[in-house]
């Protein structure tokens, strides 16, 4: 069976045995889920159908879910199994069939779909576990013996082996694993399912999923006794096509064969094995929308990224390369997964981009790491450096550094990382207040309350509850026009007015489609039962819609303007002002600001209807409406479409305009970086936008009166102001070499491996001038290895001086310079003593310097 046949029989199979199929979820997993950085198993999509936080579309499900699992990245290519990304086939139930039901599927499943010999099927059970309470799973047992599996072929095993849980806390459960027996080839008599053999391949995990774990090692019944299955396509191909590694498999095999095909130098299967499982999670992580950053899952997707060109650079792999690998992942899997045709620009837009920016990382940390390991261990410093100032990855250094026996000092390293590598543990907050506001709501009432505040501002409606806890009083009500927080935007104020008391509404928590209002302070006196009347901030509420559709509007002018790779990247709707982040891997020039705020503006003057359409997700996804990653969708989804959508379409809960001139006017406060590859505008728009282009116009009032013109002359004045400083200033630098304090500068000098060392920045208006300052501090200090740099003319200029007896130790100015313009963007060279060169990337002058003084410490060193 081919691994597409494999994902359709089994899907086919459970849906004609009553289950709906349901699409893969995106990779990221949903808001309300912040436990992974990624979705690493079939059921995280479904959390709150277990957790009886919503009702799911059917008690029988089935999908066939993308999965990524980080802790596998240094594993991959060590085995025949392991990978990061991979397709998780699974049944599940919903309070319907339990134990035997799910057995009796899985041995029929196993049996009439892949053939197998049943005597050639083993499984293990839950032994039990004193810690959590809990004995030998009898009823599992008492299931596969029903079924006709004898009990010497039922093997218990412990918690480590048989006992699911998605993260520390949440829906958990014993489990029994169906293994495929390979035969005395692959092992001894001696050896059983669950041990460290290749005998018994686990094919299927059953997951008995009756508890909640919250706190860890507390387990509590859920409202229903559930299923979760999960089977590993990969490797059920593996068994299938009777190789012996998911790497000889159908979907792999064409990438296997490329990376043969580009390699010049030895063939190294480890590599290639890399190669084939980082490009398919490259290629799945940027189609739901990951871009490579410094954190959270930008960040292990640049990892990924750069194993890979690391790998191909070790093949010898010529020329960029990332993108023939994205094509093949399309060839092979793109008709089970339309989103890698969908998304096959942008994907190739982020990945050319790593490439050619990590092309040149790789070259100057390959050369600085040759040097280190020359010495025969690598300090923490030294990996930090890497790591930090050349963006060259720990583990890329720990990896080189071990097939050459030199340690690294990795605690060391860790040290100095602390603070900027919190990576994994981005969700742990998040999570606990997730958990918290379910808690609360779940303690106030079972029924979920009716949201009515798309149509109303005002609801007369009933208490469904009250509780007071930790200070603060919290309120469900039967409807409630108040909007909880979510798809960023914030929650609604307003007071909730009941006989004599009257509350404010200090948050209103969302957990699924249900919520509770948080009450400013105790105690004050709106009681369970009781009608009562809840009135939204009725100026508040119509601001922050003017600023949700504004977003809307500028997510659309920004895809129009800057490419269709831009995707929101998180937000802020608020009353006050909206911020926007988007992925896009450079500054927004102001000429596309300015169209980005026309185009917003010119939508805003049509006055277009904005009308919320309640359809199928199959059918949104077909008119081409913009799905948020992060977020969950069920069948039916609720599109916000503006105009006749020819521009902005997108999937969202949130509460909007009635049509685009409500906004009334749209201006973009500032632009920059969010985080790597992501960028952030701040806008504002109504009276709030109005107020500050008052307020600007003030301005440059107060700037005209001083400069003693009118409004319109204040450019072209400011203009001549600045002419006739630069050219002040270049007059000064002829005569006085910039300004430049030698005394100050000869101060700054440090030492290294007893030499003197003076790496500078310093402020001269040519490459002339920093010349003679070169000169003049190198007269001040003596024999010293000296890097100074400057902007001029809005570039950069670099002089390396070295003292000849330091060119004896094997230090070159040339080489120095090089290093330092490389991370400038530019070139140059000179003597020995001597040299230049020129960059085009002022912003990076530190970076240069910090460059060169770590060349300069790493050679003395040597």
């Amino acid at each position: 069976m081919t691994s597409d046949e494999i994902r359709e029989s089994f899907l086919s199979f459970f849906e004609k045995r009553g289950h709906k199929r349901l699409p893969s979820a995106s990779l990221v997993p949903a808001s309300y889920d912040p436990s992974v950085l990624l979705t690493t198993a079939g059921m995280h999509p479904l959390k709150p159908y277990f957790q009886g936080l919503e009702a799911p579309p059917h008690n029988r499900l089935t999908s066939c879910q993308k999965c990524f699992r980080t802790p596998d990245i240094d594993v991959v290519g060590t085995t025949t199994r392991h990978l990061t990304f991979f397709e998780m086939l699974g049944n599940f139930s919903l309070g319907d069939y339990f134990k035997q039901g799910a057995a009796e599927f899985a041995w029929e499943m196993s049996l009439e779909g892949f053939g197998f010999d049943p005597e050639k099927i083993w499984v293990t059970v839950f032994e039990g576990d004193e810690a959590l309470g809990l004995g030998l799973d009898e009823e599992a047992v008492d299931a596969w013996l029903k079924i006709g599996v004898p009990r010497e072929r039922i093997v218990p095993c412990p918690r480590s082996e048989n006992f699911w849980q998605a993260g520390e806390t949440g829906p958990c459960g014993p489990c029994s694993e169906l293994y495929y027996d390979r035969g005395l080839e692959w092992g001894t008599a001696d050896d059983l399912p669950g041990g460290d053999n290749e005998r018994f391949l686990e094919y299927w995990n059953l997951v008995f999923m009756q508890y909640n774990q919250d706190p860890v090692g507390t387990l509590t019944p859920l409202p229903n006794q559930n299923i979760d299955t999960g089977l590993g396509l990969n490797r059920m191909a593996l068994i299938q096509q009777g190789v012996d590694s998911v790497f000889d498999t159908d979907q792999f095999i064409p990438l296997m064969e490329l990376g043969r095909s580009l390699a010049t130098n030895e063939i190294d299967e480890r590599a290639l094995r890399i190669l084939a499982d980082h490009t398919r999670g490259m290629t799945f992580l940027i189609a739901d929308g990951v871009v490579p950053s410094n954190e959270d899952r930008g960040y292990v997707l640049r990892r990924l990224m750069r194993r890979a060109i690391a790998q191909g650079h070790r093949l010898g792999f010529q020329g960029e390369f990332l993108d023939k690998y994205v094509d093949v992942v399309q060839e092979t899997m793109g008709a089970a997964y339309p989103e890698l045709g969908r998304e096959r620009d942008t994907i190739l837009r982020w990945v050319r981009a790593e490439e050619q920016g990590f092309g040149r990382t790789l070259e100057t940390g390959l050369s600085m790491l040759d040097d280190l390991l020359a010495r025969g261990e690598v300090s923490g410093e030294d990996a930090f450096k890497l790591h930090d100032t050349f963006g060259f990855p720990i583990d890329l250094t720990t990896e080189i550094a071990g097939e050459r026996d030199v340690p690294v000092d990795i605690a060391g390293f860790d040290e100095l990382m602390e603070e900027q590598r919190l990576r994994s543990s981005a969700g742990a907050g998040s999570q606990e207040r997730v958990g918290a506001k379910q808690e609360v709501i779940r303690q106030l009432s079972q029924e979920p309350t009716e949201f009515t505040g798309y149509e109303k501002l005002e609801e007369r409606t009933t208490v469904a509850g009250v509780l007071e806890q930790g200070g603060r009083t919290f309120v469900k009500l039967a409807a409630s026009p108040f909007y909880a927080q979510g798809g960023g935007q914030v929650s609604d104020a307003g007071v909730i007015v009941g006989g004599n008391a009257q509350a404010v509404v200090n948050e209103v928590l969302r957990a699924g489609e249900d919520q509770a209002i948080a009450l400013d302070g105790v105690g004050r006196g709106i009681k369970a039962g009781e009608t009562v009347v809840a009135r939204v901030d009725r100026a508040a509420r119509l601001a922050t819609q003017a600023n949700h559709t504004a977003t809307h509007l500028l997510h659309a002018a920004l895809r129009q303007t800057l490419g269709t790779h831009v995707r929101q990247a998180g937000s802020y709707v608020g009353p006050d002002k909206l911020r926007f982040d988007f992925t896009h891997g450079e500054r927004v020039s102001p000429e596309d600001i300015k169209t980005v705020e026309d185009l917003v503006n010119g939508w805003i003057l049509q006055n277009d209807p904005v009308r919320p359409v309640t359809t199928t997700l199959k059918e949104a996804q077909e008119m081409g409406a913009m799905a948020l990653f992060g977020e969950k969708y069920g069948d039916v989804v609720r599109m916000v479409q503006i105009g006749e959508g020819d521009y902005s379409r997108e999937l969202c809960g949130g509460t909007h305009v009635r049509s685009t001139a409500e906004i009334g006017v749209f201006k973009i406060v500032s632009e920059g970086s969010s985080a790597s590859n992501v960028r952030r505008i701040e806008a504002v728009t109504g009276p709030e936008a109005v107020t500050l282009l008052r307020n600007h116009d003030g301005l440059i009032r107060e700037a005209a009166a001083e400069l003693r013109t009118s409004p319109e002359q204040v450019p072209a004045k400011v203009a001549d102001l600045q002419k006739a400083l630069k050219d002040a200033n270049k007059k000064g630098a002829a005569g006085a070499n910039g300004a430049v304090d030698i005394a100050a500068l000869a101060g700054a000098a440090g030492e290294v491996e007893g030499v003197t060392v003076l790496t500078s920045a310093v402020a001269v208006g040519d490459a002339k001038a920093l010349l003679d300052a070169t000169d003049r501090v190198k007269n001040a200090i003596g024999d010293a290895a000296i890097v100074l740099g400057a902007v001029t003319d809005g570039k950069v200029a670099l002089i390396a001086s070295v003292a000849p007896s330091l060119v004896e130790r094997g230090l070159k100015a040339g080489e120095l310079v090089k290093v330092a313009a490389q991370v400038v963007g530019g070139g140059g060279g000179g003597r020995d003593t001597m040299a230049q060169a020129g960059g085009r990337d002022p912003e990076k002058l530190d970076d240069a310097l910090a460059a060169a003084r770590a060349h300069i410490e790493a050679t003395l060193a040597g």
